[in-house]
């Protein structure tokens, strides 16, 4: 059987740093209140010459020189942001541009924070059904282009960055506990509360971030932790037998409750976000790359990469460490 699987990895962040004492100087708050109620001390800004597709194609060239490829390689490129400026050329082409491709399939997807397991499916499915070979997934924003800097309940968890991921065909590996053959990338479980989409915006001319922080708290520490169980059960993996998790980087004060209550006991649990912010799309691939970067993942283990946020959406699936 012909599935898919992650190839390599990159990551990029801008060289600018924003540190909690930045922020003082700019609204009322403290290194204590930001840590104690999000978790973050640091966050990187790019610069205003600096577009998201830009972070998009440093991440994405990363990640074809860890895999030994080259641009012309690529047939599918996927970018998952919400934060792109223009509405076309997308961010995609912009990137396959960069790049210096030849003629790939490019498309943006905007499931906010969501974004890039939602094009991480997306291209898994492309390639399942043949209409493409080799995949660059990339989830790239620039958050602080879209940040309201008078709100202290916003301002401080916003970062910018870009992850990126080669996804190309595989046979599925004989890695099951019962023998059974297992995929790279695993069954994606997804879905939103359309209702509930009012508590995370990008809303207004120009765009601005806005969100209910409490609301999304709630949902996410109560309604995600089972939904995160089903992906490991639809991915064939107890959660106890998971290497790492990797949940979207939204705050420490739920990446941590999440992580336990879904029982990945034995687990690396990602917290890019302290020195990263919130990313919205870049996070997962962010804090995946750094993980396997680090060597904190032996090659083949299974990991949890699940998204949410932004429309209450979400999106996950069991990949197999590059």
């Amino acid at each position: 059987m012909i599935g898919s699987r992650i190839a390599s990895l990159g990551h990029y962040q801008p060289a600018s740093v924003l540190t909690n004492a930045d922020l003082e100087a700019l609204v009322d708050t403290s290194d204590e209140w930001i840590r104690s109620r999000v978790g973050i001390s640091t966050r990187h800004r790019a610069a205003d010459d600096e577009p998201v597709d830009e972070l998009a194609a440093h991440a994405a060239a990363k990640a074809l020189a860890g895999a030994g490829l080259t641009p012309g390689d690529i047939d599918l490129v996927l970018v998952a942001t919400s934060t792109a400026i223009d509405r076309s050329p997308n961010t995609a082409a912009r990137v396959a541009a960069r790049l210096g491709m030849g003629s790939p399939a490019v498309m943006d997807l905007n499931v906010v924070c969501a974004g890039f397991t939602h094009a991480l499916a997306t291209a898994d499915h492309a390639i399942r059904a043949g209409s493409a070979r080799r995949a660059l997934v990339v989830g790239a924003d620039k958050m602080t282009a879209i940040t309201d800097w008078t709100d202290r309940t916003t301002c401080v968890l916003t970062g910018d960055g870009a992850g990126a991921a080669v996804v190309e065909a595989a046979e599925y590996e004989d890695r099951g506990p019962a023998g059974d053959a297992v995929p790279g990338i695993g069954p994606v479980v997804w879905g939103s509360v359309p209702e509930m989409g009012h508590a995370v915006r990008i809303e207004g001319t120009p765009p601005r971030f806005a969100q209910e922080g409490q609301t999304v708290y709630r949902w996410a520490t109560t309604q995600l932790p089972p939904i995160a169980r089903s992906v490991c059960e639809r991915g064939g993996v107890d959660p106890a037998e998971l290497a790492a998790v990797v949940l979207h980087q939204a705050n420490l004060r739920i990446i941590e409750p999440v992580a336990r209550k879904i029982g990945a006991v034995n687990a690396v649990i990602a917290r890019d976000v302290v020195h990263s912010g919130n990313t919205s799309a870049a996070s997962i691939p962010m804090a995946f790359s750094k993980l396997v970067e680090r060597g904190e993942i032996p090659k083949g283990a299974p990991v949890l990469l699940f998204g949410f946020g932004g429309n209450l959406s979400y999106a996950g699936q069991i990949v197999r460490c590059p």
